[in-house]
């Protein structure tokens, strides 16, 4: 036998030596080893048989599916199996040639898994999943399955052969496995743009999936060369049925307060997150921004919304404010584009409610009575000039909660949830300075009795454009909207986001 060339030994190579020696040596030969590639004319095509193809597609997905928030389930069928404590897939009875000119393998193998989560919203299943490969010297692989994606209006787009992986094959050796099987383990697998495309962005191109195993063993001999046979065409990618969003409103010129027998404020703010989980959700694991205009600013965490005129009386335990300014959260991925503007809080006696105008992709809506305030604890009494509403308790109202809903109605949230507090505080003296406020998360604070000094309570969101730690879903809070996220988006999602891709068990080939 020709000397071998020190190189990375390809599938390829081995499946020619397996072939020619009876699946006992595991060498690169000479054919595959000497000189370039060769062209496939009339080239001997060699049979595979009994593979299998171990590939979890991604961990972090599998776990998020798993989890309380998901409330998912996963269902293998056709011959695919699942290892024990939610592990990787086996797709099974697999079948497939080597060209011994070009060195190229195709394994094709039985076997479907099917996703299910947030109550059928998220919904995909993988088929016809098959590997193939290419080359020696640089060998590299890819990884297609057929699938069908659910889109927003509930229904399924047929897409065969999709790339989902591309494989590097250049650092993997040959083991052998059971009855001469030849196992080529931990093929390193990343996501390829045309995989990043079906899942809608969730997943970047060239992000880490999980490794895939192969084993196969080498058949009886050489087959002779196959017809050519003609690449089907794909299917087009679906149009996105939901509406581009509207363009952030133009702030509207607030309602002005009565004024009628109590007293004017003469200067104000609204300090407010709107929802901690939500902006983390929107900014962090999204990837996408909340921004602020016309009067409205950030406050670290959260924002400012500057006074547009407003009411007190201390006596009667009354305030009625208005504010000016929007915070507008975008991402693009999830087609997500939200925008609260024309803040007003009306607080009287030990209740309270905020209501404001909402931008969807939907339209706008004017003057939602938002969240319902708890006042209990608040101190409508003046102190330096000024009237401090401190971290009051917020919960959604059935109309605020509606205003999170996805495209076919899904809830984000449902009434009665908590969102971040808010913090008012008015001045009634011409002398009298605005304190420097910032609010709690969505449980901090309580609402206590205004000094004038303001309050700190600041939770760890930070609101940017940045992408920060693991991205991962679980860690982004329970109460985050994710099946809604995911039906709005139609694609997937998992560690830093979600799938909807649902994918169709083909028809039984013949």
């Amino acid at each position: 036998m020709a000397t071998t060339t020190r190189r990375p030994v390809a599938l390829a190579a081995a499946v020619a030596t397996a072939a020619a020696l009876g699946a006992s040596v595991l060498a690169l030969p000479a054919l595959a080893a000497d000189g370039p590639d060769k062209a496939a004319g009339g080239s001997p095509v060699m049979e595979l048989k009994e593979g299998t193809l171990d590939w979890g597609f991604k961990e972090s997905f599998r776990t998020y599916l798993a989890s309380p928030m998901a409330q998912g389930k996963t269902t293998v069928a056709g011959g695919a199996k699942q290892a024990a404590n939610n592990g990787v897939f086996t797709f099974v009875d697999g079948t497939g040639t080597y060209d011994t000119g070009t060195h190229a393998t195709a394994n094709s193998f039985k076997g479907s898994v099917h996703f299910e989560a947030h109550h059928g919203v998220l919904d995909i299943t993988l088929s016809d999943v098959k590997l193939s490969t290419k080359g020696t010297a640089a060998p590299t692989g890819e990884i297609t399955a057929d699938t069908v994606t659910k889109a927003n209006d509930g229904t399924f787009v047929t897409r065969d052969d999709v790339a989902i992986a591309a494989l590097d094959m250049t650092a993997v050796r040959p083991g052998q496995g059971a009855g001469g099987a030849m196992v080529f383990k931990d093929i390193p697998a990343k996501l390829t743009k045309a995989g990043a495309e079906a899942f809608a962005g969730f997943y970047q191109e060239g992000a880490a999936l999980d490794p895939a195993t192969l084993t196969v063993k080498a058949g009886g001999g050489p087959k002779p060369t196959p017809t050519k046979t003609t690449t089907p065409t794909p299917t087009p990618k679906p149009t996105r049925t939901t509406a581009p969003p509207t363009a952030a409103p133009t702030t509207a010129a607030p309602t002005t307060a009565p004024t009628t027998g109590t007293p004017s404020v003469l200067n104000g703010k609204l300090t407010w997150g709107v929802k901690e989980s939500w902006r983390s959700y929107v900014v962090n694991t999204c990837g996408g921004k909340a921004t602020t205009t016309g009067g409205a600013t950030k406050n670290g965490a959260v924002y400012d919304f500057a006074l547009g005129s407003g009411t007190w009386d201390a006596k009667a335990r009354e305030t009625d404010a208005a504010f000016t300014g929007t915070v507008r959260f975008e991402c693009a991925a999830h087609t997500i584009d939200l925008a609260i503007s024309d803040v007003k809080v009306k607080a009287d006696g030990s209740s309270g409610t905020v209501v404001a105008d909402v931008t969807t992709a939907k339209g706008t809506r004017n003057d939602v009575t938002f969240a319902a305030l708890d006042l209990a604890k608040a101190d409508y009494a003046a102190k330096n000039g000024v009237v401090t509403l401190t971290n009051v308790p917020a919960t959604l109202t059935k109309d605020g909660a509606a205003q999170f809903a996805g495209p076919n109605g899904e809830a984000f949230y449902t009434p009665g949830t908590a969102i971040d507090p808010v913090t008012v505080a008015l001045t009634v003296d011409k002398d009298a300075t605005l304190p420097s406020t910032t609010t709690g998360g969505t449980t901090g604070g309580t609402s206590g009795g205004g000094s004038g000094g303001g309050s700190t309570a600041g939770g760890s969101t930070t609101v940017g454009g940045t992408v920060g730690g693991s991205g991962a879903l679980a860690a982004t809070g329970a109460d985050l909207p994710t099946g809604a996220l995911l039906g709005a988006a139609g694609a997937t999602a998992a560690a830093g986001a979600a799938v909807v891709l649902a994918v169709r068990r083909r028809a039984t080939r013949s």
